[in-house]
C-alpha cells in the first residue's frame, strides 16, 4: 500500500529523518512553497528523549535559521550564558576558563529537543509522518520507492536522506559504513540540579566543564534549561565493553561499580557524576564515516548532516553542518535547475564537511588522550563571527 497519493503538479520530495536536518529542509522549502514530506521511526515528537545541549554556532547553525526565518524565535530560547566552559585535570585542578562577553553571540546553546520542537512547529500541520520507520530504498523506474516498517511504501521524485549515521538512505549512494573510533560515553543525567544535585551543581558551574586524565578518560558536563545536568563519562574502551565486563544492559548497579573502579583514581568531587544518575546509564559508542566522504552523484538522491558525514561530537560542528546542509540543499532545489542543484550543493557540503570532519576525529584523539592541548575559545567564538561574515558577503 501507499501511504499518501503522488502530486500530479509537482515533483514529490521525500525526506527521510525529522531531526533538526530534516526539519529545516521542510521549513526552507515550506519557505519556497515547495511541499515535502518527512517520515519518521519515532511514534511521535516527544516519544523519546532528544538528547542534550547543542552550541549554535555564528557561522552555520545560525545563518541556517536566519535563512529559515526561525533566528529571533531561537534567539528567544537559547542560553547566552552557557557558552561558557571550563577545563580542569582529574583532580580537579583548574587548566582553563572561558567566560563569554555579555554581547557574545556566536555559539549560545539550545536543548536539542527545544530546537527540535521549534522546527517541526515551523512546518504545516501533516508534513512529518510519525511512525514510519524506514527500512530500506529503492530505485522503481525513474523514482524512488520507500518501505516502512509497518509494511506501507510511499514513492518520491526526490529522496532526501536526513536519517543519521546509520542511514538507511546512504547505501544508495555510498557503501560506506560509520566505524567505531575507539571511543564509548555514558550518558547520565541529573535534575533539578540546584535543589537535589547542588554540589554537581557547582562543581559543573555554568556552560560546560571538560575534565581529562590524560590517560583515555575523560568527562563532559553540560548545563541544559530547566535545572538539568548532562554528563558524558569517555573512555578509550571497546565498544562492547559492557558485555566484556559481563554486564547486562539494564544492571545499573554493575556499571557504577564498573565507572568507580576505572575512575578510582579521580578527585572525590567527581565522584557523584558517577553514582547519582537520574536517568540511569545510556552507552554511547562513538562512530564516525571516513572524513571527506563523497560519491559519484546520482539524480534524484542526496544525504544532509550525520547520513553525509557522521563525525566525533568535539567542537560541535555535527548539528550546525545538519542544519547549513539543509538550508542550503532546500534553497538550491527552489532556486536552480534539477540538474545542478543537487550535484552544487553535494560540492559544497563536501568542501566544508571534509576538513571539520577531519578536525574532530583530531580533537578526540586529543581529548581521549594526551591533556596537552586546551582550545581557545574566544578565538574559536571570533573565527565564528568572522567566517558567517564572509559566508554573508559571499553571497550578497
Amino acid at each position: 500500500m501507499s501511504t499518501e497519493p503522488r502530486s500530479t503538479s509537482e515533483p514529490r520530495i521525500a525526506i527521510v529523518g525529522a531531526g533538526p536536518a530534516g526539519l529545516m529542509c521542510a521549513r526552507v522549502l515550506h519557505n519556497h512553497r515547495i511541499p515535502a514530506t518527512v517520515y519518521d521511526a519515532d511514534t511521535s515528537l516527544t516519544s523519546r528523549d532528544a538528547g542534550g545541549s547543542l552550541d549554535l554556532h555564528a557561522d552555520t547553525g545560525q545563518i541556517a535559521l536566519a535563512d529559515a526565518g526561525l533566528l529571533d524565535v531561537f534567539a528567544a530560547l537559547a542560553r547566552y550564558e552557557d557558552q561558557a566552559k571550563r577545563r580542569v585535570d582529574q583532580h580537579g585542578t583548574e587548566l582553563a576558563a572561558f567566560v563569554p562577553d555579555a554581547d557574545d553571540d556566536a555559539a549560545p546553546e539550545i536543548d536539542r529537543g527545544q530546537l527540535r520542537r521549534l522546527l517541526a512547529g515551523s512546518v504545516p500541520a501533516g508534513t512529518v509522518h510519525f511512525g514510519h520507520r524506514v527500512t530500506g530504498v529503492e530505485a522503481v523506474g525513474d523514482r524512488y520507492r520507500l518501505r516502512f516498517a509497518n509494511g506501507g511504501h510511499a514513492d518520491a521524485d526526490l529522496v532526501v536522506g536526513a536519517d543519521g549515521t546509520w542511514s538507511r538512505v546512504r547505501p544508495l549512494v555510498s557503501d560506506a559504513a560509520p566505524a567505531y573510533t575507539g571511543v564509548s560515553f555514558v550518558e547520565v543525567r541529573f535534575d533539578d540540579v540546584e535543589t537535589r544535585h547542588p554540589d554537581v551543581a557547582a562543581l559543573v558551574g555554568t556552560g560546560h566543564l571538560f575534565a581529562n586524565d590524560g590517560a583515555g578518560l575523560a568527562i563532559v558536563a553540560q548545563r541544559n534549561s530547566g535545572g538539568q545536568i548532562r554528563c558524558y563519562l569517555s573512555m578509550r574502551i571497546e565498544a562492547d565493553w559492557p558485555r566484556r565486563a559481563g554486564i547486562e544492559p539494564d544492571d545499573e548497579a554493575a556499571v557504577r561499580r564498573y565507572l568507580l573502579d576505572a575512575y578510582r583514581g579521580w578527585d572525590a568531587r567527581f565522584r557523584p557524576l558517577l553514582t547519582d544518575t537520574d536517568s540511569g546509564y545510556l552507552h554511547r559508542p562513538i562512530h564516525a564515516l571516513p572524513a571527506g566522504l563523497t560519491w559519484p552523484h546520482r539524480s534524484g538522491i542526496t544525504l544532509v548532516g550525520d547520513a553525509a558525514h557522521v563525525m566525533p561530537p568535539l567542537g560541535g560542528w555535527g548539528a550546525n553542518l545538519a542544519l547549513l546542509d539543509a538550508a542550503e540543499l532546500a534553497t538550491a532545489i527552489a532556486t536552480q535547475p534539477p540538474g545542478t542543484a543537487l550535484t552544487g550543493y553535494e560540492q559544497r557540503m563536501w568542501a566544508r564537511s571534509g576538513p571539520l570532519a577531519a578536525a574532530a576525529n583530531e580533537g578526540l584523539a586529543r581529548f581521549a588522550g594526551a591533556a596537552d592541548h586546551i582550545p581557545d575559545h574566544r578565538a574559536e567564538h571570533q573565527r565564528y563571527q568572522a567566517d558567517a561574515a564572509a559566508y554573508r558577503a559571499a553571497r550578497a
